[in-house]
């Protein structure tokens, strides 16, 4: 027989002459009306001992567990790693991308490399339904990103391919949003972005576009790289759980324990662009949006015609 216990990180807090209180994995404290049942029942069964044989609280500690079970304080079996179930490939540089392969893998991930030949094909290729989903890309640069490299993988969202990425603009790193479906923030959407929200935009265009000294670091260090990866894990984990939910409501199923009941402050992960600063292991999180397509201007009129507003009001 299963029987349920405490979910990770909850607790029963047993106050000297008072009732016993539950501190939940968010951190707060709730006060447990246990009825005709004894706290010391109530922590043996939800520990996991066994219970005496015909113990006359049974029904009603049943009950009581019942309750923690639907309040998503008590779980019959170990919940499943985060990443469980998603493949995420993994590419760019060594110190960074070795990193994000060990945090992931460690959170349920499939990690595999992938080359930049492969994302491009990935981008083209024709969408997989049973893949939806549960495919990523995370592309790291200890570099400013040169010129076109990740034209292809913006294109990976619209195959429902999660698409993340991080690069290096002198002593800062960036963690763009992370992409998963059509008309969330791309590379070329951020780029935009930034151009257009500093004066300097010719010279930070100019910048990306090579025109600069030699790169004289500082390169990430096993601290600062360990704090990457674990930023871009920790998007990866949004996106995995977002995806898990909307499968469960596809299917008519509840969000479950960790699911819907799991907030966290600040900027969703599809809408946030971090900048970390590489000598104090800062960072700061910064709203973006995808940039909408604009309408093609017009073709020019053939040469000796003019258009209806160049003649509007003339006189034959």
């Amino acid at each position: 027989m299963t029987r349920s216990r405490l979910a990770p990180g909850a607790g029963i807090v047993t106050v000297p002459g008072a009732a016993p209180v539950l501190r939940t994995s968010g951190g707060e404290f709730l006060r447990i009306d246990t009825g005709g049942v004894t706290a010391e029942a109530l922590v043996r069964r939800l520990a996991g001992e066994e219970a005496p044989d015909e113990d006359p609280q049974a029904a009603e500690l049943a009950r009581l567990v019942e309750a923690f079970e639907a309040g998503g304080h008590a779980v019959s079996a170990p919940p499943r790693a985060p990443l469980a179930g998603r493949t995420v490939n993994v590419l760019g540089d060594p110190l960074l991308a070795g990193p994000v392969a060990r945090c992931a893998g460690a959170e349920g991930a499939e990690v595999q490399p992938i080359t930049p030949d492969r994302v491009a094909e990935l981008a083209r290729a024709v969408p997989d339904h049973r893949a939806e989903g549960r495919v990523a890309v995370v592309w790291c640069l200890d570099s400013p990103v040169p010129e076109g490299l990740w034209d292809a993988a913006d294109g990976l969202p619209d195959r429902r391919i999660a698409w993340l990425r991080c690069h290096r603009e002198g002593s800062h790193s960036w963690t763009e949003p992370l992409a998963a479906a059509p008309g969330d923030v791309t590379s070329r959407h951020v780029r935009l972005r930034r151009l257009a929200a500093t004066p300097a935009h010719r010279e930070l265009a100019a910048y990306w576009a090579g025109h600069r000294t030699p790169d004289t670091g500082p390169h990430p260090t096993g601290a600062s790289a360990s704090l990457i990866a674990a930023l871009l894990t920790a998007d990866l984990i949004a996106w995995a759980e977002a995806e898990a939910e909307a499968e469960a409501e596809a299917t008519g199923g509840g969000g479950g324990v960790g699911g819907t009941g799991r907030q966290s402050g600040g900027l969703p992960a599809r809408r946030r662009l971090r900048r970390i600063d590489l000598r104090d292991l800062t960072f700061t999180e910064h709203p973006v949006l995808p940039v909408p397509d604009v309408a093609p201007l017009p073709a020019p009129a053939p040469a000796g015609t003019r258009s209806r507003s160049d003649t509007a009001g003339a006189r034959p």
